[in-house]
């Protein structure tokens, strides 16, 4: 095995290339290995500086540390997404192609059998395969999805250059049987990933939100547990029920009727005689409920 040297790792990988025949599967290929060997060329990076690993429906490029990598981001965020333009529009449904790249930095090394090996190279094929990434391309109307590790960002994307902004980089964590990832994915992030990176958030801020309770019907949560006062952790209204010692002078729930006399008209029918309502209310008289009846001409 040759000592591990310092690369850049460039991955390309062909969007449902399972799911085509035979016959469909060979454009495709063809199609991927123009797109790169044009991109590689518009960056100035000629054969003697890269090795490519055939991975039928995704190449790898080992590319001299010696090359500018500004430059191969610029063509990756430029004139792939137009050549990909190009050739899906003047094919067949069957024949489209979109692709998800990586972009890496770090050390790898060439076996006997010209095999690749190193862990920032798992690192990246990792990224390649990560859901965050294959998330993006389908949510897309773009036939490109493009992240950048950890290490490269930090050390080329975040100063801004030309033709490279940082703003249009967001990080995302992507899990691995090694443990998490770091990306930087050009491009908004996917809403399944953004909505796990909120309920994670939202489940570390748990102790101070007060836990909801249960029962409630998905797209509407059921209500905060309540204050030991009486009231949500939003300050939201008043919970029913009987108020709890500690608030004295709450009103009871529900209206409270009071009246003395005379006759209280509601419409629908009436009570005669003094009466006691359930919630405290206390009548002394006739209520009538229906049209204005006075005392004594009751049907």
């Amino acid at each position: 095995m040759t000592d591990p040297v310092s690369r850049t790792i460039l991955l390309l990988d062909i969007e449902r290339y399972s799911d085509r025949d035979d016959v469909e599967q060979a454009y495709l290929r063809r199609m991927l290995y123009d797109v790169t060997d044009r991109a590689l060329e518009s960056a100035g990076i000629d054969e003697t500086q890269r090795l490519r690993a055939d991975r039928g429906d995704a190449v790898m490029e080992l590319i001299d540390a010696n090359a500018p990598v500004t430059a191969l981001l610029r063509a990756l965020l430029t004139e792939v997404p137009s050549q990909l333009r190009s050739v899906n529009r003047m094919a067949s449904r069957s024949a489209q192609i979109r692709l998800r790249g990586v972009v890496a930095t770090g050390y790898v090394a060439v076996d006997r059998h010209d095999g690749w090996v190193g862990s920032d190279l798992n690192h990246a094929c990792r990224l390649l395969d990560a859901h965050l990434l294959r998330s993006a391309l389908r949510e897309r109307a773009d036939d490109f999805a493009l992240c950048v590790s950890d290490a490269l960002y930090s050390g080329v994307v975040r100063h801004d250059h030309p033709g490279i902004p940082a703003a249009d980089f967001h990080a995302a964590t992507v899990d691995s049987k090694n443990g998490p990832l770091t990306a930087w994915l050009h491009g908004p992030v996917p809403a399944a990933a953004d909505g796990r990176a909120r309920a994670a958030a939202d489940h570390a801020d748990h102790g101070e939100r007060g836990e909801e309770a249960p029962g409630g019907s998905g797209d509407r949560p059921a209500p905060a547990t309540a204050h030991p006062r009486g009231r949500t952790e939003s300050d939201g209204p008043q919970r029913s029920g009987p108020a709890p010692a500690g608030d004295r002078g709450a009103p009871a729930p529900g209206a409270v009727l009071h009246v003395t006399g005379g006759t209280m008209s509601f419409g629908g029918g009436y009570v005669a005689g003094d009466q006691h309502g359930v919630s405290g209310g206390h009548v002394t008289g006739d209520v009538v409920m229906g049209s204005n009846t006075d005392r004594g001409e009751r049907p």
